[in-house]
C-alpha cells in the first residue's frame, strides 16, 4: 500500500521551474557532451519544461510518470536518458518503447536515430501493416532500441525464434492512456510478464486516466511524478474557435473556411474512415490539394500521405483519430474538427497538432445541432468558453450549389469503389493522391484486377 500512496504525491511542482528556465541547458541536466552536441544539431537549444523535470530524475535511475501536454518534447525527455545510459553500459536490446499508433512509432524512431547517429545507435520499428519477415531479420540483428506497437511485438515474442527481452533495461510507454484505451491491456500485461522486473520504466501520457493509474501500480517501482500540465491543457498560443451550424451545411462551411484561410496548411479531423475519404474526394473535386490518412489505408499509403503533407506537397490532410496523437508535423497552421470528437480528451490531442513548439495556430470546431452536449463537455474539460469563428453566412450560402455538385461526384466515386470491392475505402486509397480524381477512376479500375491476381 505504501507504494501506491507514493504515486499520488508529485515530488516537484512546475512552479519553480519557470524561473530557472532561462539558465538551464542540456548539460546542466546531466546529459553527456556527445548527446548535447546531437541536441544542438537538431536545433534543440534549451530543454522544455518536461525535459527539465524528467531528465535529471531519469539519470538518477528513478521510474517516472510524465504528464505533459502534446508538443512539449516528451520524446526527448525519455530518449536522452536512455541514450545516456546506453553510452555508459552498451548492450543490445537495451530499451523498448511502446506506442499506440504506427506513425508515432516511426516518428520516435526518427528522433532516436537523429539523437544517436553520432554514437551508432540502431533501432527497429516493429508495427503492424508491414511484412513481419523483414522485422524478424531486423530483430535478429539485435538493435539497441525497439519501438513497437503492442500487438505486433507479442507476435514476434511468440513466433520469432531466438528473440526475447530478458536483458531489457528500459521500458517506455508513450501515450500510455491511449495504449490502454485501444484495448491493448492484455498485450501490455503479456509484455510485462516477459521482461525483467529489474528495469527502469517511464510512463508518458498527456492525460491521466484511471487505467493509467492502475498500470502505474503494476509496472512502476516507487515512481516520481513530473506533471507539467495538471489541468487538461491546450497550449497558450493556440487560438480556439467554434462554429455553430446546421449539420447539412457542414461541407459548405468547411469549403468556406478553407477559402477564407487559404495559404495555410490544414489538418481536418473526421470521425470515420468513410467520411475522411468522402470529404477528401469532395475537396479534391473542388480543386483543393487534399489527402486522406486513416486506418483502412495500407501502411505504405499512410506513410506516403504523411510524407507528402510534411513535404508541403499537399496543404490539407484529412484524418481520423489515427493522426490525432503524437504526430509532429511542424507546419500545421489550422486544425479543423469537422466531426466533433466523442471523447473530449481527444480534443486536446487533436488541437495539439497545431501551435507546437512555440508556434501559434488556430483550431476550429464544427458544432451541429446534435453536438451541443459534447461541445459543452469539451469546454468544461479545458476550463474556458470558446469564441465563435466569424463567418459571413450569405457568402457561405453562395457556395452551396458548387459544393452539392462536388458531394454528388464524391458519392458516385465512393459507390464505384464500393462495387469493385467489398471494402470501398481501401481502394479509394488507390487514387488517394491525385488531384483530378474523376479521370483517375479508369486507371484504378485497370490496376485493381492485376492486383487481385497477384494476391
Amino acid at each position: 500500500m505504501a507504494a501506491s500512496e507514493e504515486h499520488d504525491c508529485p515530488t516537484e511542482t512546475s512552479q519553480p521551474v519557470v524561473e530557472e528556465e532561462e539558465t538551464k541547458t542540456f548539460k546542466d541536466l546531466g546529459v553527456t557532451d556527445v548527446l548535447c552536441e546531437a541536441c544542438d544539431q537538431l536545433g534543440w537549444t534549451k530543454p522544455t519544461k518536461i525535459q527539465i523535470e524528467a531528465i535529471p530524475l531519469a539519470l538518477q535511475g528513478r521510474d517516472i510518470i510524465g504528464l505533459a501536454e502534446t508538443g512539449s518534447g516528451k520524446t526527448g525527455a525519455f530518449a536522452l536518458p536512455i541514450l545516456n545510459a546506453l553510452l555508459e553500459t552498451p548492450q543490445r536490446l537495451f530499451a523498448l518503447v511502446l506506442t499506440p499508433t504506427r506513425e508515432l512509432a516511426f516518428q520516435i524512431s526518427e528522433q532516436f536515430e537523429a539523437l544517436g547517429s553520432s554514437i551508432g545507435v540502431q533501432s527497429a520499428v516493429i508495427v503492424g501493416g508491414i511484412d513481419s519477415m523483414s522485422q524478424s531479420l531486423a530483430l535478429a540483428k539485435k538493435p539497441h532500441i525497439i519501438i513497437a506497437t503492442p500487438g505486433r511485438l507479442i507476435d514476434h515474442l511468440e513466433n520469432t525464434k531466438g528473440f526475447n527481452l530478458r536483458a531489457l533495461k528500459y521500458l517506455v510507454m508513450d501515450e500510455a492512456d491511449r495504449i490502454l484505451n485501444m484495448d491493448f491491456e492484455t498485450e501490455v500485461d503479456k509484455i510485462l510478464k516477459v521482461i525483467p522486473r529489474d528495469r527502469k520504466t517511464f510512463l508518458f501520457s498527456a492525460t491521466m486516466t484511471k487505467k493509467v493509474q492502475k498500470l502505474q501500480r503494476a509496472a512502476l517501482k516507487n515512481p516520481v511524478k513530473c506533471a507539467v500540465s495538471s489541468k487538461y491543457q491546450t497550449v497558450e498560443k493556440l487560438q480556439q474557435y467554434y462554429i455553430f451550424i446546421p449539420s447539412k451545411f457542414k461541407d459548405t462551411y468547411l469549403v468556406y473556411i478553407l477559402n477564407e484561410l487559404a495559404g495555410n496548411s490544414f489538418m481536418i479531423f473526421c470521425s470515420t474512415c468513410n467520411n475522411t475519404q468522402r470529404t477528401a474526394l469532395l475537396l479534391r473535386n473542388l480543386g483543393f490539394t487534399a489527402i486522406p490518412l486513416h486506418g483502412q489505408m495500407s501502411q505504405s499509403k499512410r506513410l506516403g500521405s504523411l510524407n507528402k503533407f510534411k513535404a508541403k506537397a499537399r496543404s490539407i490532410l484529412l484524418a481520423t483519430d489515427v493522426a490525432s496523437r503524437g504526430l509532429d508535423i511542424p507546419h500545421v497552421d489550422v486544425v479543423v474538427n469537422f466531426d466533433i470528437p466523442t471523447h473530449s480528451k481527444d480534443y486536446i490531442h487533436r488541437v495539439g497538432r497545431t501551435a507546437r513548439a512555440g508556434r501559434s495556430g488556430k483550431a476550429i470546431t464544427f458544432v451541429t445541432q446534435y453536438d451541443v452536449e459534447l461541445f459543452q463537455r469539451i469546454e468544461h474539460l479545458i476550463g474556458k468558453k470558446l469564441p465563435v469563428f466569424p463567418t459571413q453566412d450569405d457568402e457561405v450560402m453562395m457556395l452551396t450549389e458548387r459544393v452539392a455538385e462536388a458531394q454528388r461526384f464524391a458519392r458516385m466515386e465512393l459507390r464505384e469503389h464500393g462495387e469493385k470491392k467489398k471494402r470501398p475505402r481501401e481502394d479509394a486509397g488507390d487514387n488517394d493522391d491525385t488531384e483530378g480524381a474523376i479521370g483517375v477512376r479508369n486507371k484504378v479500375a485497370g490496376g485493381k484486377m492485376k492486383k487481385r491476381k497477384g494476391r
